[in-house]
């Protein structure tokens, strides 16, 4: 699945063509993906402009001169094409390795008044559609119980121990829970752990005192998530499959990885002399280094 910077960078990729047009035609070519579409989705959608497309964990959020708010998510497979008069089209999205992107699975296409069209094609459909009204959008459904962002200044040493104190949850887990922090995913907590010295197995609540205030650890988690996160975001993702910018040069974080992925190789920290560990937390491999690593 798409984490937060193979999201920002479609954010990216798509503003230039969405924000300030209007849709003219909508074309939605089946009554659901993960779930069905919202109730007369094309006519909501027709004659509205896009006024701005900003990110929330791993949604995409358009919204509306209409009043709503158009909410996207990716799924596993999902992808944007962006089509632009006299232009090529540019691939922006996941996993576009089974069945080529045929256009069996274009599922919708939006289609602008500045002749730019954009088609959303999903091979497995666990991606999604929504509409909501802007004004309700930190409460609906999909938002209401999300955690903080992990880019930006939000994220701090004592915010990571104000939520994370006293929680016996492997450290791990913590990070993953999209009511504490939304948007991180198994790649991106496996590299700022490693970076942070931290064992994905101790327990949450270790990086704050007994009396809740940040350890160093919790100073170095938190500069290490969003270093991580930023350096993703610049080189366009994680994918592990093609994927591409918005001028269609493919980005690979991968290259990047110091223990994601790498089970049995060598440690990359000087002198350290372990190789990489994978273990199984809750269904997931977890990526580490037991020497740079230590509980």
């Amino acid at each position: 699945m798409p984490e937060l910077p193979e999201v920002e960078t479609v954010r990216r990729g798509l503003e230039p063509a969405m924000v300030g047009a209007r849709f003219v035609a909508v074309e939605q070519r089946r009554p659901d993906l993960r779930f069905p579409f919202p109730a007369r989705f094309p006519a909501r959608l027709v004659g509205a402009r896009v006024e701005g497309l900003s990110r929330r964990a791993k949604y995409l959020v358009a919204d509306l001169s209409s009043g709503e708010s158009l909410i996207m998510h990716l799924g596993m497979t999902g992808r944007f094409t962006v089509a632009a008069p006299g232009a090529g089209g540019a691939m922006l999205g996941e996993f576009h390795h089974e069945a080529g992107g045929l256009p069996a699975h274009d599922h919708v296409v939006f289609s602008f008044d500045t002749g730019a069209r954009i088609t959303y094609n999903d091979v497995r459909r666990f991606g999604y559609m929504d509409l909501v009204p802007t004004a309700g959008l930190a409460t609906c459904r999909h938002f209401a119980t999300l955690g903080l962002e992990p880019l930006g200044n939000a994220l701090s040493g004592e915010v990571l121990a104000d939520l994370f104190a006293r929680r016996i949850a492997p450290l791990k887990a913590a990070l993953l829970d999209q009511r504490l922090i939304a948007g991180l995913g198994n790649i991106y907590v496996c590299e700022a752990l490693f970076r942070a010295r931290l064992h994905p197995e101790a327990p949450a609540g270790s990086i704050a005192t007994k009396t809740g205030r940040p350890r160093a650890s919790a100073h170095r988690l938190a500069q290490t998530i969003r270093a991580v996160l930023e350096e993703a975001v610049a080189a366009g993702g994680s994918t592990l499959r093609d994927f591409a910018h918005a001028d269609g040069s493919l980005g690979y974080f991968q290259h990047a990885f110091q223990v994601y992925d790498r089970e049995g190789e060598p440690c990359v920290t000087p002198g350290c002399g372990h190789v990489v560990r994978r273990i199984v937390q809750s269904g997931r491999s977890t990526f580490f280094c037991e020497g740079c690593q230590r509980r």
